[in-house]
This record gives structure tokens, C-alpha cells and sequence, in this order.
């Protein structure tokens, strides 16, 4: 198997099929719980928005951070069985991108006052 250094990946189960078929599977089954985290996440963040009442913000905001903890431990979850891979970047594309994002920086107004 031709294996790209460039890819950070796990190896996926070994009792997951090589063929998907109709049948749910516990890939399938986190998957679908991850998607139903990150729409409570987008909705959550509306909602703490809109709270017009402090209390009901804060506590939006408890059940937002939740939310988003919950979300990000399903990844890491899905990626230490396999099922999600990283493509590292050349460093040089890297440098580039902070570089334009560097320069950037001096559109900025109001440069080297604090605003208060």
C-alpha cells in the first residue's frame, strides 16, 4: 500500500466491513451524533446572540462550551478510530499564508494606540 507522508491517520477497525452496506454501524452511528453537535453548536451561538436577559446568556453560554467540548471529543474519537485524516502542509504554503495575513494587519486602524 502506497502510504502518503504527508496524511496524519489511524488505522481504521478491523471488524469494520470493506463494503458499506445498508446496515447502520457505529461509524454511522457517531457520525450521525457528531452532525446533531455541531447543529446544537450553530444554534446554541444564535442563541447566545439573541439572549436579552444576562442570566439566560450565561447560561446559554454553559450549555454553548458544552456543546462545542462534546463536538470536538466525537472527533478526536472518530479520529483515533481511523475514520477522519489530516493532510499536512508544506511549510513554505504556511509561511505564505501568515505572511498575507501579516500584512494585513496594517489596514488595520488605529495602529499602535490601545482602544480603550
Amino acid at each position: 500500500m502506497n502510504q502518503n507522508p504527508q496524511v496524519i491517520k489511524n488505522p481504521k477497525p478491523a471488524n469494520e466491513p470493506q463494503v458499506k452496506g445498508p446496515e447502520l454501524n457505529d461509524r454511522d452511528r457517531v457520525n450521525d451524533i457528531l452532525a446533531t453537535e455541531k447543529y446544537l453548536t450553530d444554534s446554541f451561538n444564535v442563541s447566545a446572540r439573541e439572549a436579552s436577559h444576562t442570566s439566560l446568556h450565561q447560561d446559554i453560554m454553559t450549555i454553548l462550551n458544552e456543546t462545542h467540548q462534546c463536538q470536538y471529543e466525537l472527533f478526536e474519537m472518530m479520529f483515533r478510530k481511523g475514520h477522519y485524516k489530516l493532510e499536512a502542509e508544506e511549510q513554505t504554503k504556511l509561511d505564505q499564508a501568515f505572511q498575507q495575513f501579516s500584512n494585513y494587519s496594517t489596514q488595520f486602524p488605529y495602529q499602535g494606540t490601545t482602544i480603550q
